[in-house]
């Protein structure tokens, strides 16, 4: 499976759950915090843009073309 951040309700909170539960899906639950406190740490766009990196760890090494 293959994480974005296209079709995410777009309040802050849901982007930032997303994010924790894609991380924790694929073992990287120890960036959870560090990336909540970087995207708390300035606007909303500072948020969105903080997510999209995290996400692309997400999808480091993933492969598959299911966007689920």
């Amino acid at each position: 499976m293959r994480y974005s951040l296209v079709g995410v309700d777009g309040n802050a909170f849901s982007l930032m759950g997303y994010t924790a539960r894609a991380l924790k899906q694929t073992g990287h639950a120890d960036l959870v915090a560090k990336m909540q406190e970087e995207a708390m740490s300035g606007d909303y766009y500072n948020l969105i843009a903080v997510c999209d990196k995290y996400i692309d760890i997400c999808n480091d090494g993933n492969d598959e073309l299911d966007w689920d």
